[in-house]
């Protein structure tokens, strides 16, 4: 589902969960997870409301939240607390018996949705004709089951923003070039950092279907898919330049998905297990800026209360579809297993699922 139909569909929750109090909500929710034990298992993204990570038998990333959905194996029902993308992996690695749910269809990721299949294997048909066999497709696991699948498919593996250089120079070894999918900002940022030049990256537009370059095909190196995350998007060189002039003493942290200018003025930057444990280690009365989702920064402000934590951009809103898991979305999906009924289980195609669990092994055999 994209970010246009999300936006235009209305939520089918039904009236009654949006008359009860939290209080009300919380309890049931207590309730319930108590009544089936071991066999539901609620993991939650670190971008989640504080509202329903409370709940949350497992809060990471996405991909580690699938892997420990699919540890434990005594889990009926995966309760999914994240975006559509990341209930899909869980459900390519965990059992036939177990059945993956999103409390809210609308759920989705604007990244994600910025390489769509259909949209891939033209440029895959094109860019075949400029450069033949010389290319190997890398995904972030931030993509649809069927990126992962095309990038399996092909030769190709998945990435975390944790294991991308490492995944980067692995491809390297397999293949003249890559075309890196559908972040161009986290493949712009990962092969800089190996000695890849500005000057050898292109960019594909996929609305286009262009090849954005000026120069010689043959020094082209990375094929950097245009697409980015709407939330890292939004952090400017104009906000660290502002910061620097107001509080000298900050430090400015940023996830690698923020632009490559942003990303050469920030002192750090790194994933959000990166980010998470930076903070941690961090001196006492230390200062943080910190470049990524504002529910992640304000529990981090929360967590390290002897350290200042504030967001990279005052103006900055939490993510609008992780958003749109909440109390009463979480409550109304138990209740629904309670009742005996499976609501919003998120299936992906057998043949999808195999090909994707190929370019997630090759990265998970490197890791």
């Amino acid at each position: 589902m994209s970010i246009l139909e999300i936006l235009e569909t209305p939520s089918l929750l039904p009236e009654r969960y949006k008359q009860m109090s939290v209080e009300e909500m919380e309890t049931r929710i207590k309730e319930i997870k108590a009544s089936f034990g071991n066999r539901l298992y609620i993991p939650g993204h670190h971008y989640q409301k504080d509202e329903v990570i409370q709940f949350a038998d497992a809060t990471g990333d996405s991909l580690q939240l699938a892997q420990e959905s699919a540890k434990n194996d005594d889990a009926d029902y995966i309760v999914f607390c994240g975006v559509h993308f990341m209930a899909e992996t869980a459900d390519i690695l965990t059992g036939d018996h177990q059945k993956v749910i999103l409390p809210d269809m609308r759920a989705g990721c604007s990244m994600a949705d910025m390489a769509d299949i259909d949209q891939t294997n033209r440029a895959w048909e094109q860019l075949q004709q400029y450069f033949s066999d010389t290319i190997l497709p890398l995904t972030y696991v931030n993509s649809t089951a069927a990126i992962k699948a095309f990038c399996g498919k092909h030769g190709g593996a998945t990435v975390t923003s944790s294991n991308a250089k490492k995944m980067v120079e692995w491809a390297f070894t397999q293949k003249e070039r890559i075309l890196f999918l559908p972040d161009q900002h986290l493949g712009r940022n990962t092969a800089f950092d190996i000695g890849i030049e500005l000057a050898q990256m292109a960019v594909w537009d996929p609305l286009a279907s262009v090849l954005e370059y000026e120069g010689n095909l043959e020094d082209i190196k990375v094929i950097l898919w245009k697409g980015h995350c709407s939330v890292h998007e939004k952090f400017t060189v104009d906000n660290i330049e502002a910061l620097r002039k107001s509080d000298p003493d900050m430090n400015i942290i940023v996830h690698p998905e923020c632009s490559h200018e942003v990303v050469q003025k920030a002192d750090y930057a790194g994933s959000t297990h990166y980010i998470i444990e930076t903070l941690k280690k961090a001196e006492p009365h230390s200062k943080w800026a910190v470049g990524t989702e504002m529910n992640l920064v304000k529990r981090l402000g929360k967590q390290h209360d002897d350290k200042t934590v504030v967001s990279l951009n005052p103006n900055m809103c939490p993510c609008l579809t992780m958003n749109r898991i909440d109390l009463p979305h979480l409550l109304w999906s138990l209740e629904s297993i309670e009742n005996g009924i499976v609501m919003n289980e998120i299936k992906v195609d057998n043949q999808i699922a195999v090909d994707a669990s190929l370019a997630l092994q090759r990265m998970l055999d490197r890791a």
